[in-house]
């Protein structure tokens, strides 16, 4: 990809500001080519988590969504972290709130909340283990049978997890817009338009779409699977940010976004070379979480964390 002369001199300005600052820089795939490319490390929401575990870096800067940045502050409380947006949400983790799981968890028999990582922090509070895409079936497989699970708040992954782990799940009736947006027409119309190549999509589509997939993983797992792979084509069924991972990483193969106008999370797309310039040189926006909310979250991530 060809970058031009202005991209570069704010990539330099970065790189200064980052060195002064001692802070490393976190992307999730969803973000824009460029974010990427500045990076010091492109992950999804279980890779970034590790890294912002175990930064040496005085500062986090989280090029994602609030949750994000959210679960930095809470695995890193030392450590200034910073949201170059502050607008930037997810609307899957508005879909619960602290009282309604409280009201849900007096509904059910005692219990174990999986808490799907895109939440907010004091959702994750209130739950017993985090999960993301990543290891939504491990996490599930590691709860003693005799416990019932509610799964919040992705009804989408939590229907793979249930199906793939082959447990019974009480889910939560949220989704992610992008994701569940995608139906089984579209899938069809692109298999017709691209006959040869294999469909990959990610947890968080419907379930009719999943089981029309040659391959079903988070965006590292589809990352992993296309280099693997001897296909030369694949139907990408994820945010179309994963797609300047997968060229970069198989100049010899074809990728197609799955459904192009469906597939872009505007949110993620809110982090721009500017604004991460200008959250490194104001230090803002950072992300705080209460200490209260922190301690009782850093166990529920901590738990995720400690499943082998």
């Amino acid at each position: 990809m060809h970058w031009d002369e202005n991209v570069h001199k704010i990539w330099e300005d970065i790189r200064s500001l980052k060195k002064k600052r001692n802070a490393v820089i976190l992307a999730h795939y969803y973000q824009k080519p460029e974010i990427q490319e500045i990076a010091d490390y492109v992950g999804d929401s279980l890779e970034l988590a590790r890294k912002a575990a175990g930064t040496s870096a005085d500062v986090i800067v989280f090029c994602g969504v609030h949750f994000m940045a959210e679960s930095a502050a809470i695995l890193s409380p030392d450590k200034t972290v910073l949201l170059p947006v502050k607008e930037s949400g997810c609307a899957m983790a508005d879909m619960v709130t602290v009282e309604a799981l409280k009201a849900r968890k007096k509904e059910l028999t005692n219990p174990v909340v999986v808490t799907y990582v895109n939440s907010s922090a004091e959702v994750k509070a209130e739950s017993d283990i985090c999960c993301t895409s990543a290891n939504a079936v491990k996490i599930v497989k590691s709860i003693p049978e005799d416990k019932d699970i509610l799964f919040v708040p992705d009804k989408n992954l939590g229907h793979y997890a249930a199906k793939q782990a082959k447990r019974e799940l009480v889910l939560w009736e949220g989704y992610c817009p992008v994701h569940d947006e995608v139906k089984v027409e579209d899938v069809i119309r692109a298999k017709e338009e691209h006959p040869q190549a294999e469909l990959i999509v990610h947890p968080e589509c419907r379930p009719e779409v999943v089981d029309m997939a040659d391959f079903v993983s988070s965006t590292s797992g589809l990352l992993r699977y296309a280099k693997e792979s001897n296909a030369k084509e694949f139907i990408v069924g994820t945010e179309e940010g994963i797609l300047h991972q997968l060229k970069k990483q198989n100049p010899g193969k074809k990728f197609y976004i799955l459904e192009k106008e469906k597939l872009v999370c505007r949110d993620m797309k809110y982090t721009i070379l500017p604004k991460l310039k200008e959250a490194l040189e104001n230090m803002n926006p950072q992300v705080t979480v209460p200490a209260e909310v922190r301690e009782r979250a850093l166990k529920c991530l901590q738990r995720m964390l400690d499943v082998k």
